[in-house]
């Protein structure tokens, strides 16, 4: 059995997709997951499965939310060594000592095109700051993350791919979970 992490993008926000863990967790009983456990209500689901691809597990479980709720989550699935990595290379906090409250993480669905890169830099919101390291963003905002220009939306807009992003301490709990 492998340790997953299912990050979903978007439920229980200002009242909208709203998908109960507790019902999220029997709904992923149904395929077969095991030892699964959630941490806040937000869609950070840690589990075990027989060796699947990330992306079998990411359209599993975007089909059977699906099935139950009507609507469409993206899924972003991560190993538990994936975010041990994030965890070890955030430049914010082993080279910058910024605020680990005010540093969050954006986890994209793929490489982003090479030619949409530069468009991260066409604006300067100082004194937000982001460093992309492949499919991490790692985003410090001085102010609280709801005020951030360079939030969420804005990462998938001009790099075109999905995303979904998390506060810092929500990463180091989904490894210590995971673990």
């Amino acid at each position: 059995m492998n340790i997953y992490i299912a990050m979903l993008r978007g439920i229980n926000v200002s009242g909208q997709k709203k998908i109960i863990m507790a019902e999220l967790i029997a709904h992923l009983e149904e395929l077969n997951f095991e030892n699964i456990q959630t941490y806040i209500q937000s869609g950070n689901v840690i589990f075990e499965k027989d060796n699947t691809t990330a992306e079998e597990l990411e359209i599993a479980i975007a089909d059977k939310i699906m099935e139950k709720y009507g609507f469409e989550v993206p899924v972003l699935i991560k190993t538990p060594e994936e975010l041990e990595y994030v965890l070890a290379n955030n430049p914010f906090i082993n080279k910058q000592n910024k605020d680990p409250k005010r540093i969050y993480v954006t986890f994209l669905s793929e490489d982003p095109p090479e030619e949409n890169i530069p468009r991260l830099s066409e604006v300067d919101y100082n004194p937000e700051e982001f460093i992309l390291d492949g499919t991490t963003i790692y985003f410090y905002s001085p102010d609280n993350y709801g005020n951030a220009k360079m939030n969420n939306n804005f990462f998938e807009k001009k790099l075109k791919v999905s995303a979904t992003t998390r506060n810092w301490n929500t990463v180091n709990k989904l490894v210590e979970m995971a673990l």
